[in-house]
């Protein structure tokens, strides 16, 4: 009876894996490079339409100071906020994802 618990007792952990050590692959599949090229692009775009709603903004904000308008006025004060947040957002987006993904490896 012994030997055989001590038997159990040593195989229990060969069954259960131990430590698991995946990471990234660059060459997985094919295409990856092409889709960084996209995303890459994706976010050019991105940051090019901020610059332009952070002008549309900075006029209707103009227009609406200027005009007596506080609604348009607040309008355009939000769509600056907006506009620079978006920006901040595309231009940390691989910064912040390389922090979380950081951060769940140490989990």
């Amino acid at each position: 009876m012994f030997d055989l618990i001590t038997t159990a007792v040593s195989v229990i952990p060969a069954l259960v894996p131990m430590d698991i050590d995946i990471n990234p692959n660059d060459s997985g599949l094919p295409g990856i490079a092409q889709l960084r090229t996209i995303v890459g692009a994706v976010m050019t775009v991105g940051l090019i339409l901020s610059v332009l709603a952070l002008i549309i903004s900075a006029i209707v904000w103009g227009f609406g100071a200027n005009s007596s308008n506080p609604h348009l006025a607040g309008r355009g004060k939000i769509g600056v906020l907006v506009s620079c947040g978006a920006a901040v957002i595309c231009g940390a987006a691989v910064t912040l994802i390389n922090f979380f993904w950081n951060v769940g490896q140490q989990v």
